[in-house]
């Protein structure tokens, strides 16, 4: 088994890792309760959203624009199929609103990744649309920190397993960093890679898990300013 000292490979998730991405749904999400209020409650509408939106991704996959169907079909499911269509109209409006949002960047993120490019091999794995995950990609300017791009349907093990060996020296001597236990860093600790955990306060519900404690190889972080730390740690 390779030593912490042969870490030669980062890998880095995008959304509410790297930049701002679940606030703006959050703030669809109040407007549509508000825009249904005659129909549902908060709590009942959010629940709803939620188990539309667990059936969309495993049909349409994750991004915005499943987002915005599961905001659709939820506000006919609670009207009855009585929605009026202006209200169809501005919940497809906020699901362009969304897609055309200016990215922006989480605290530290350029100079963190730029400090670790010159010593490291830096890759960014990320799922959701593929369209509206490159436009992000390219008005971020961090493409060029970056010596490959994985845009995926799923994170699983095998993909860590693949992107591993593809883009670096195998799982052992790589790391991935990210916002979700779920698919960040679980199916990275499971081929045997490094999985740092650092939490955004506004992770989908879908994304939560337990964090794995028990993982010698399982780090959590505050912000991702603290990786540089991380790393000398286990190579220390």
């Amino acid at each position: 088994m390779m030593s912490p000292a042969h870490l030669t490979t980062l890998a880095f998730d995008a959304d509410d890792t790297l930049w701002q991405n679940e606030q703006y749904f959050r703030t669809a999400e109040e407007e549509l309760v508000s825009l249904l209020a005659d129909y549902a409650d908060k709590d009942t509408l959010l629940a709803h959203l939620l188990e539309v939106g667990k059936r969309n991704v495993v049909s349409h996959g994750f991004g915005m624009k499943t987002f915005t169907f599961s905001m659709i079909d939820t506000a006919i499911d609670v009207s009855g199929g009585q929605v009026p269509a202006p209200v169809i109209g501005r919940i497809l409006a906020l699901g362009k609103e969304i897609l055309n949002h200016p990215v922006e960047l989480l605290p530290g993120v350029a100079d963190t990744l730029e400090s670790l490019a010159g010593q490291y091999r830096l890759i960014l794995i990320t799922k959701g649309d593929l369209f509206h995950q490159e436009n992000k990609i390219a008005q971020s300017g961090l493409r060029g920190l970056f010596e490959a791009v994985e845009i995926v349907s799923e994170k699983s093990a095998e993909t860590y397993a693949q992107a591993f060996a593809r883009h670096g020296d195998g799982p052992q001597a790589s790391m991935m960093i990210g916002n979700s236990l779920k698919s960040d860093v679980i199916p990275a600790l499971r081929v045997g890679s490094w999985g740092v955990y650092v939490p955004h306060p506004l992770t989908w519900a879908f994304e939560h898990a337990e964090a794995p404690l028990h993982e010698p190889r399982f780090r959590e972080i505050e912000t991702l300013t603290q990786t540089v730390d991380v790393i000398q740690a286990i190579k220390d």
